[in-house]
């Protein structure tokens, strides 16, 4: 699979190149990915939620009412969960919601998501750029010379580029990783993944293996 290559203005450089079939172009496995964002989405979360039980909550612990002839039912704390102010029953408890999947199943993932976004034409193809300095001006002038200013993107470079990552860090619907950073949720969530020249060696390394 050929695709052109660009410059930042969008113009095409008369350059293309070929993309791997074994990680751009094989049949996706949607249990795999299901498996890969789940996992992502998991170690997203915190986990620190907690809620006060009958034995952590502060209240005194006499006896509230005699035991019979209250025509009620009985009760002996004021801190039961049965009354407003109580313990909470089954209330959550800090946890560790991450879980681990296999190299492969993780591989295989990210090469289906990267497969599904170039079957759709949502791959783009960019000559390697810098920044003299972080300036999220430029970097918006990037975005609308691609025609992603108004899109969701994924911007893939070749080695870690700060001055572009600063750039980009203030834009919630863009994001910039290197080709290590590559993830099967970044990926499907994008509109466009902005693959720079340079990291598509790195990208068919890692995910060839």
């Amino acid at each position: 699979m050929k695709v052109a290559v660009l410059d930042i203005t969008g113009k095409d450089t008369g350059r293309k190149v070929e993309l791997s079939s074994e990680v751009f172009g094989i049949e996706p496995n949607d249990h795999a990915i299901y498996l890969d964002v789940k996992q992502y989405l998991a170690n997203q979360r915190q986990g620190t939620h907690k809620a006060k039980e009958r034995g952590e909550i502060a209240g005194s612990t006499r006896k509230i009412k005699k035991q019979k002839g209250t025509g009620t039912a009985r009760a002996g704390s004021i801190k039961s969960p049965v009354f407003r102010g109580g313990g909470r029953i089954f209330g959550p408890r800090p946890r560790n919601y991450s879980f681990k999947l296999n190299k492969n199943l993780k591989r295989l993932a990210r090469k289906s998501a990267l497969s599904i976004q170039a079957n759709d034409n949502n791959l783009v193809v960019v000559e390697d750029f810098n920044f003299e300095a972080p300036k999220t001006k430029e970097f918006i002038n990037v975005l609308k010379a691609l025609e992603l200013d108004a899109k969701k993107s994924l911007f893939v470079l070749g080695n870690e580029n700060k001055n572009v990552y600063l750039s980009s860090r203030n834009l919630k619907n863009s994001k910039v990783v290197d080709a290590t950073g590559i993830n099967t949720y970044s990926v499907l969530n994008a509109n466009k993944v902005v693959i720079a020249e340079s990291s598509l060696e790195g990208i068919e390394s890692n995910l060839s293996k």
